[in-house]
């Protein structure tokens, strides 16, 4: 069990570190390429997707099915609910706070105030990610850490470390060009991913010594990741649509369709 939550602590490093690389852009470019850029969110897209069913739902409702307890489908749609309820609430808790400081500051500070709450938001929303992370982990305990169930967990790292690079940039760049030094700039971009590694562990920790939750778990962490991915990755890597047109589309099905492929290949 010890392995298990050291595993989603070492894979959470490894999401907070492609933050730190995302926010190291600062250091070379004044704007990362639009156009990566809406490519690599739209393949995160895809990927947190695909992953939401096969590597989360899926293996949720199959544990409910063998657990005597609430029925299946119950419980992970309650699960599902949750999780995109808990982003919901995050959300509306972060924009309650960005108005209220924007309407007793004035619009001097309106540009910095965004950059702030910017830099709140997706460190917020960073921690369901983590524990996405960390309860895909914990579910390879007790007779299930087959090379199958390893991979799957493996896989939702990398697209929550993959849509995690363009967060960085986007903490960092902002800040750079509100006259922050490029050291400071990076600092506080790669600081909104350390979230990651503690929830990461808390979601592991959790699962491993209460074994009763991991359904709910793995279905609060798919809708968590769900309203993420369709909220906010995929309308932002749409942006700019009319000049490059599929350009992000055909990242999001790319994506998708590499996760749904080494899962069922997999599994």
């Amino acid at each position: 069990m010890n392995n298990i939550v050291l595993m989603a602590l070492i894979a959470t490093l490894g999401t907070w570190f492609v933050t730190a690389l995302g926010a190291a852009t600062v250091v070379f470019f004044k704007s990362p390429n639009p156009k990566a850029l809406n490519l690599m969110l739209g393949f995160a897209s895809g990927v947190m997707i695909a992953a939401s069913f096969w590597s989360l739902l899926q293996p949720a409702i199959e544990r409910a099915e063998a657990a005597s307890g609430p029925p299946a489908y119950l419980v992970a749609t309650i699960g599902f609910l949750s999780g995109a309820l808990f982003m919901w609430i995050s959300d509306k808790i972060v924009s309650f706070y960005r108005n209220k400081t924007n309407s007793t500051q004035g619009k001097p500070n309106e540009r910095l105030n965004r950059i702030i709450m910017l830099i709140l938001s997706i460190t917020l929303h960073n921690i369901p990610e983590g524990l996405a992370v960390g309860v895909a982990f914990g579910a390879l305990q007790k007779g299930s850490h087959t090379v199958e169930s390893l991979m799957g967990a493996v896989v939702i790292a990398v697209g929550i470390g993959l849509q995690n690079f363009p967060e960085g940039a986007a903490v960092s760049i902002p800040l750079r060009r509100e006259g922050c030094s490029r050291k400071k700039s990076f600092f506080l971009g790669q600081a909104s991913g350390l979230v990651e590694p503690v929830a990461g562990v808390i979601g592991a920790l959790l699962v491993v010594y209460v074994e009763a939750i991991l359904p709910f778990a793995l279905s609060f962490a798919a809708g968590a990741m769900i309203l993420v991915a369709v909220h906010e990755l995929i309308p932002e890597c749409q942006r700019n649509q009319k000049a490059q047109p599929y350009t992000a589309t055909m990242g999001i099905v790319l994506g998708f369709a590499i996760m749904m492929l080494l899962d069922v290949m997999l599994g």
